[in-house]
């Protein structure tokens, strides 16, 4: 195993093994990629303040996330095509997850299906919904779920429209991918992608094929998912999946102060403040920008977590210290994923953890939660710059 001393490492590991559409999936953003830049921008204008000569001993890293246990606050947040990064990804992510003591959460667009993952793991999973038009597609995909004994229900709130990639385009994106002169050329170099993908029968949307109604192989999926995500998804909507799910709940894609209260209103468990990567609305703000906003509008009403731009243990703090109670990677493990498996996922969730443990014990803290403001400094007019 090559030395790995932080996510970049896994970064370029990832880069260089997997094909480059899938690569590029991961590493994208929409439009411009502004919102994409900033997410990882703005985490590093804040500053951690350091406090010396206290006690380090007894340290401990450990929270909970909806009431569930945790090593860290950190979940692996959904992906699609994860199984497309690295042969049987979801199944081998989930497993790091469960091993390490996160949460890890299941794409809708997974390559291996609700089935398949918890058929290869111990302990309750959360699974992320796309609400499609197709109403009783949704009702069933709800009911696998539940039948898996998933412990959470994800529902992603940002993506009733596809945001536009540019280099999703130009590579040509599918899974598995067509084989032109180019992608040929590609995958001739990525001869251990290639072994793994021959060695496992999952290579489609494990969720969609063979469940939804006129989508019984891949020539019809594409056209499924172009015309099935609900534009029309509404608040009432929610409210009655909420009520269709009756488990936890989670919102995710919460930019927005008034949507945040909504989201209380409607009963949520906890929201995700999320931009989804960067991958939606180029030119929004970044997640950790408006966090505090979220923050003061729902207060304790509802548990706030974020994801997007979180590269490091520093992140997790930073987040942390402003008052979430729960974060989210899914470029970081995807990178551990795509460069080593199973393997490369847990060396993520270490890394991670072992920066997260000792930059709080530098900031003078030992328990994670006594992390807040005072652990940080902040660039004057940061959470105001933009009204």
């Amino acid at each position: 195993m090559p030395v790995i001393t932080c996510i970049d490492d896994l970064k370029r590991l990832h880069k260089a093994r997997a094909p480059k559409m899938f690569y590029d999936y991961a590493e994208s953003g929409s439009w411009t990629e502004q919102t994409f830049r900033d997410n990882t921008a703005d985490f590093a204008e804040i500053r951690l303040r350091q406090k010396v000569a206290v006690d380090m001993t007894n340290r401990t890293t450990r929270s909970t996330m909806i009431g569930q246990d945790v090593a860290m606050p950190v979940a692996l947040a959904p992906v699609g095509m994860t199984g497309m990064q690295h042969a049987d990804g979801e199944i081998l992510a989930a497993k790091a997850a469960e091993r390490f003591g996160v949460p890890f959460t299941l794409s809708t667009m997974s390559i291996c299906s609700i089935e398949d993952v918890a058929a290869r793991t111990q302990k309750p999973f959360w699974f992320q919904l796309y609400v499609m038009r197709d109403e009783d597609f949704v009702r069933r995909l709800i009911e696998r779920a539940r039948a898996a004994k998933c412990s959470a229900l994800v529902l992603t709130l940002d993506l009733q429209i596809l945001g536009q990639r540019h280099k999703d385009l130009k590579n040509g994106l599918s899974a598995p991918p067509k084989l032109t002169p180019s992608t040929i050329a590609d995958l001739a170099t990525r001869w251990r992608w290639g072994l793994g993908m021959l060695g496992t029968p999952r290579r489609f949307f494990g969720n969609i094929v063979g469940h939804a109604k006129g989508v019984g192989d891949t020539s019809s999926l594409s056209s499924w998912t172009a015309e099935q995500f609900d534009p029309q998804l509404d608040w009432g909507k929610v409210a009655k999946l909420k009520e269709m799910w009756g488990g936890k709940l989670i919102l995710k894609g919460i930019l927005d102060a008034d949507d945040a209260r909504k989201a209380a209103e409607v009963g949520a468990d906890a929201i995700i403040v999320s931009n989804h990567g960067g991958r939606q609305l180029d030119g929004a703000l970044s997640s950790i920008r408006v966090l505090p906003q979220i923050l003061d509008a729902v207060g304790d009403r509802v548990e706030v977590h974020l994801d997007s731009g979180i590269r490091s243990g520093q992140d997790v703090l930073k987040a942390l210290a402003l008052g979430a109670r729960g974060t989210y990677i899914g470029r970081a493990f995807i990178y551990g994923l795509g460069a080593m498996g199973q393997a490369g996922v847990t060396k993520a969730l270490e890394v991670i953890h072992k920066e997260l443990d000792l930059s709080m014990a530098l900031c003078g803290e030992r328990d994670i939660h006594n992390l807040g403001r005072h652990n940080l400094l902040i660039p004057d007019g940061f959470f105001t710059r933009y009204s």
